[in-house]
């Protein structure tokens, strides 16, 4: 007898479908780490400003929700298309404000007046938010040991900066708009990762962005500027555009649905530093063996939190 074709054990494939969806979370974090530092080369800084934040926001929606319905097209010619029920559209509006009109648009406002580094840090308690809110609306119960290290890791996140200034973490008013995107985000990939459960994911992020289209789009055309700005600039609104808010999201919400969106979102604690670590090259940042040591430790905790129960 062939066994290679016999189907694996229940908690096999319950465990295999874990580590896919980890992996593909992995790919996703990647994509997204990005997004910091392009938009901060985007939006520019106060002393040499470029593209507005609220147009590189909607713009970028607006961009991915052309590129989405194009898509959608192709998979309706070839009889593949998945429409969206009634039942479902309060979860796709939940999925749109976290991840099409929140996120961006307050990190967009935000870091023309923060470094993305600082921004890092801020945002990095979004695996946590994101626990906590998958934890409730899909009425799962993670393991205190799982809460643990994810406390832990937001907490070192947190501490970095303190530890690396010297001087405590200072306070500013774009800190706010960043942790509000945070649990907004959160919100967002939650109901997106619950409708990639019932749909395919690539077609969910295209049926979100679709969906927000005629707003995003008459937002992005009342706020288009009408100055020139740098080709850096472009290139990082391009970036945002097309990897950051849709193809970054295929692999994102698969991960979500297959491997939970509790246990998942905990990958996204490496976040903060992989951006971190793309700022060097990008914008001249430097990163020193502080940044290495809590990398590690943060990256500790992801790898005990995935062992820790969840049911």
């Amino acid at each position: 007898m062939n066994t290679a074709t016999l189907p694996l054990p229940p908690d096999a494939a319950l465990r295999s479908a874990q580590q896919r969806g980890l992996w593909l979370g992995l790919l996703g974090v990647v994509i997204f780490a990005l997004t910091l530092p392009m938009t901060r080369i985007a939006v520019g800084t106060p002393e040499a400003p470029q593209m507005p934040g609220f147009f590189v926001a909607v713009g970028r929606a607006a961009v991915a929700g052309l590129l989405s319905a194009l898509y959608l097209l192709v998979l309706r010619a070839q009889g593949q298309l998945q429409r969206p029920s009634r039942a479902q559209l309060p979860s796709f509006a939940l999925a749109a404000l976290g991840v099409v009109f929140s996120f961006p648009i307050l990190t967009s406002v935000a870091l023309r007046h923060v470094e993305s580094i600082h921004a890092a840090v801020m945002i990095g308690i979004l695996p946590l938010a994101t626990a906590v809110i998958g934890a409730v609306v899909n009425r799962q119960r993670p393991s205190r040991g799982f809460w643990l290290c994810g406390l832990a890791g937001a907490a070192l996140v947190v501490a970095y900066p303190m530890l690396r200034s010297g001087k405590g973490l200072s306070l500013h008013w774009a800190d706010a708009l960043l942790l509000t995107a945070a649990v907004l985000g959160a919100v967002g990939y939650v109901f997106g990762a619950q409708l990639s459960t019932r749909m395919a994911p690539a077609q969910v992020i295209c049926w979100i962005l679709v969906l927000s289209l005629p707003l995003t789009l008459v937002l992005a055309l009342w706020s288009l500027p009408s100055s020139a700005f740098s080709l850096p600039a472009w290139l990082g609104f391009a970036y945002v555009a097309v990897l950051s808010q849709w193809l970054g999201f295929f692999p994102w919400y698969k991960g979500l649905a297959l491997g939970g969106a509790v246990r998942v979102s905990q990958v996204q604690l490496v976040q903060p530093f992989l951006s971190m670590l793309f700022a060097v090259p990008l914008l001249g940042e430097k990163i020193d063996s502080l940044t290495i040591g809590f990398c590690v430790a943060v990256v500790a905790t992801v790898f005990i939190g995935r062992k820790m129960p969840v049911r």
